[in-house]
């Protein structure tokens, strides 16, 4: 079963319905489909899929549940964008190629020599000696970022300074190198653009006529400009452009907007960042938000639907106006399990269920009950596990478990424990108030309390003898560091087989990666966390050369980008 959902016209014709039950699966999908990692739209009423196994499929909007169609004889792919009338692709290789096709009336498909429509993913040439990483699209312009020089590529048009280079005179151009020391690069069905650079601040550039950049005025910005936020980059959890919006959510679940007011839940146009009014003053944690067109979508915490524009069942002359879908407790509990949406132009969203690489190797080690030190209800669980998630002493937990639950309740609070995620949203949710766990989707996340965990001697049940290098010392001092084994186990296969090797009595083992201590304390967070803590004192460049064979040496999840990962805690 795919791990994508819809809802929505989801056959082109509109369900004049204000209560939706239940989420459609995506049927059509092949059996070797097991999960869709990106959904991309244009205005052309085409959808483009992206598995987990880097094949690509498109399909017309009213259509795609019968007619999905696989590109064949392409490398697996990493990442997709859309502008308005075309596609852009990146190939998962060690040296990434870019693929373009869709409509070219503006040279947007990055071809040079080709102004002409393609109708299937078609390699850029003129980007093969270029590594690029990051992709966008917004209106009929797209965007090639070289994370290797921090350059950003662009081609397409150049009205409104929509590719931020004022001395282009002429209304669309073709791939040209654009703007440097440029870290991240964010687009979307906008006129405007979004970069941080290496200096970890965030610019716009583009089409400003209601005030979308946040700059405090609404001329259009022909220039990289830094943009007025009253909260740091780093907060910054995900950005969302369309058309005369800019949202932003920050990793503490608040959305901030600017625009026009039809937009952002103002009675005015916005020139400036405001957090999004209806949620202000309610304590609501937004868990993720998206933007077609036409349509604004925002996923709650609480697993409530709100829509800004045109939608199923509450199309009106007030568009601007954000409300709640009605939905009845079948789909609020199927939510609940979803943390990703995706939203077409209008009348379609996917949720996505995009479980995070800590969540996939516990479960695993849940169904292995690798190191299980004891049981409930025979099934074979860790105590420290199930201690740190509950906070009550384990004899407690399975004594109350055994005595009030059925297996299949045990099992689906086990799937929490271990996952993160509600299979049965009320009656776990009952257990938990037992144990004094108020909304632990909101206040008990795994990788918080797997962070308690970490390096803490009282809980742990091994030592890892590392050489602490110093300069400065004649011989080598040895650290140790308190893990717990089935923590590691989970998540290397280095350390299972390890582990799985050693005498019971072991209670130490050397490791002989010739990492840096630093390195290894990185590592071992990242395994019980899903995060580098890199701070601004970390030797980024020391520790970027160590990481790049570390999922080879330690046989981690094969599925991790971690170099990917690194990027993304190292921009502080």
């Amino acid at each position: 079963m795919s791990n994508i959902k819809s809802l929505g016209d989801i056959n082109g014709e509109t369900k004049q319905t204000n209560k939706f039950e239940t989420l459609d699966p995506i049927k059509s999908f092949p059996e070797e489909v097991t999960k869709i990692v990106g959904v991309a739209d244009n205005t052309n009423k085409r959808i483009v899929f992206l598995s987990s196994k880097g094949k690509l499929y498109q399909s017309k909007r009213k259509h795609y549940h019968e007619k999905l169609k696989a590109f064949e004889n392409l490398p697996p792919m990493k990442s997709i964008a859309s502008g308005y009338d075309h596609f852009l692709a990146i190939s998962n290789e060690e040296k990434p190629r870019v693929y373009g096709w869709g409509q070219n009336p503006c040279k947007q498909l990055g071809f040079n020599t080709n102004d002409k429509d393609v109708e299937k993913p078609t390699l850029i040439e003129s980007l093969k000696e270029q590594n690029i990483e990051q992709i966008c699209c917004i209106g009929y312009s797209s965007f090639f970022l070289n994370k290797t020089t921090n350059t950003l590529f662009g081609c397409g048009s150049t009205s409104c300074g929509k590719l931020g280079k004022p001395e282009i005179t002429k209304s669309s151009v073709y791939l040209q190198k654009l703007h440097e020391n440029v870290a991240n690069v964010f687009g979307g069905h906008s006129d405007h653009t979004l970069i941080t650079k290496t200096d970890g601040k965030l610019y716009g550039f583009g089409v400003n006529s209601s005030g979308e950049l946040g700059l405090g005025h609404e001329n259009n910005v022909l220039t990289p400009t830094q943009m007025k936020l009253e909260f740091p980059v780093e907060e910054i959890s995900k950005i969302r452009l369309v058309y005369k919006l800019t949202s932003i959510l920050t990793n503490d679940g608040k959305l901030y907007v600017t625009g026009r007011k039809q937009r952002t839940g103002f009675r005015r146009d916005l020139t400036e960042f405001k957090q999004f009014p209806q949620f202000k003053n309610n304590n609501t944690i937004i868990k993720d938000i998206d933007c077609g067109y036409e349509l604004f979508v925002i996923l709650t915490q609480d697993n409530e639907i709100w829509v800004q524009g045109k939608f199923d069942g509450f199309r009106s002359k007030k568009s601007s106006v954000i409300r709640k879908i009605q939905t009845g407790n079948n789909l609020t509990n199927e939510l609940s399990t979803y943390n990703e949406i995706k939203c077409c132009d209008i009348n379609l969203m996917f949720f996505l269920k995009s479980n995070s690489y800590l969540s996939q190797d516990l479960e695993n080690l849940l169904k292995n009950g690798y190191f299980s030190d004891c049981d409930i209800q025979d099934i074979p669980v860790h105590k420290i596990l199930i201690e740190a998630r509950i906070g009550k002493t384990f004899d407690l937990i399975k004594k109350y478990l055994e005595s009030n639950c059925k297996l299949n309740e045990i099992q689906d609070l086990l799937k929490w424990i271990y996952c993160d995620e509600m299979i049965n949203f009320k009656r776990t949710n009952e257990i938990l108030n037992h144990f004094g766990i108020q909304n632990a989707q909101k206040t008990k996340l795994l990788k918080n309390d797997l962070k308690q965990l970490l390096f803490d001697e009282q809980t742990s049940d091994f030592k890892l003898v590392v050489k602490n290098e110093d300069e400065d010392d004649e011989e080598d001092e040895e650290e140790e560091l308190y893990i717990h084994k089935f923590i590691l186990a989970a998540r290397s296969g280095l350390f299972l087989n390890m582990f799985q090797n050693l005498e019971e009595n072991f209670q130490k083992v050397k490791d002989y990666s010739g990492k840096s201590l630093e390195t290894i304390e990185l590592l071992i967070s990242f395994l019980y966390t899903d995060e580098l803590p890199i701070t601004a004192d970390t030797d980024q460049e020391f520790i970027k050369e160590e990481f790049e064979d570390i999922v080879e040496y330690y046989q981690l999840n094969r599925t991790i980008p971690m170099m990917d990962i690194f990027e993304k805690f190292s921009q502080i």
